[in-house]
């Protein structure tokens, strides 16, 4: 029996660490592969488990009744937050800010699953930035929603020591801030791989309304059940 294949894509020093994009076979069924992201070694993403990423997106435009829609999309990833954003006809425009240059690279040379239905969308636009500096900065102009998928959770930030805007943004103060990019009517929306009450507690104390969903999967690749933790927060 052929071995499952893995074939590495880019392997490239970050600011934030050794980051690789591969290719693999999944075991157990052959044939089918799937596109992940590493960072010094350590998983971050799969493009065979998606649902809470896409939920992101999903469950924000449900709590927002308008159209032509702005949406703001913190972390290009897999590109999956984003893609699901875009199914939507009310929305109109989908800006995705990225710290990692390498990352939109990927993007820009079609090594990732959706590199071709995103970069054929003219309302998707794709910056090199970091998205917590904009936030806790004036806004130079508002969003209908406000998407941020950037960190494991408010307590582990992907960039390890964190003391710059990634520290600043799930408090009270960063929180406040980041209101302020929100057009009348608007939803913040984060993402996490765990709950985490302090956080609520700080989006209750800003925000008028707030929800967190859990998005249980079986994850396959393991064989156990997985829970990552969605926030909304409107006024």
């Amino acid at each position: 029996m052929a071995r499952p294949t893995l074939e590495i894509l880019a392997y490239e020093p970050t600011p934030l660490g050794l980051l690789c994009l591969r290719r693999r076979e999944l075991p157990g069924a052959p044939g089918t592969s799937v596109t992940e992201i590493t960072l010094d070694h350590e998983f971050l993403m799969s493009s065979h488990l998606t649902a809470s990423e896409e939920a992101l997106a999903r469950v924000a435009l449900d709590l927002h009744p308008g159209r032509d829609l702005d949406v703001l999309v913190g972390g290009l990833g897999l590109g999956y937050t984003a893609h699901a954003a875009l199914a939507s006809p009310r929305v109109a425009r989908v800006e995705v800010v990225e710290f990692l240059p390498q990352v939109i690279d990927w993007l820009t040379r079609g090594l990732v699953p959706l590199s071709g239905a995103l970069r054929a969308d003219p309302r998707l636009v794709v910056v090199r930035g970091d998205v917590y500096a904009r936030l806790l900065a004036p806004p130079s102009r508002t969003h209908d929603l406000v998407l941020i998928d950037v960190d494991h959770s408010p307590d582990e930030p992907l960039s390890r020591g964190a003391t710059g805007p990634a520290a600043g943004f799930h408090g009270d103060a960063g929180l406040a801030c980041a209101k302020r990019h929100l057009a009348p009517g608007g939803v913040l929306a984060v993402w996490s791989s765990v709950e985490h009450s302090p956080f609520v507690d700080a989006l209750r104390r800003v925000f008028a309304s707030v929800r967190a969903e859990p998005v249980t999967i079986v994850n396959d690749l393991i064989d156990e059940e997985q829970t990552d933790w969605l926030f909304f927060a409107s006024d």
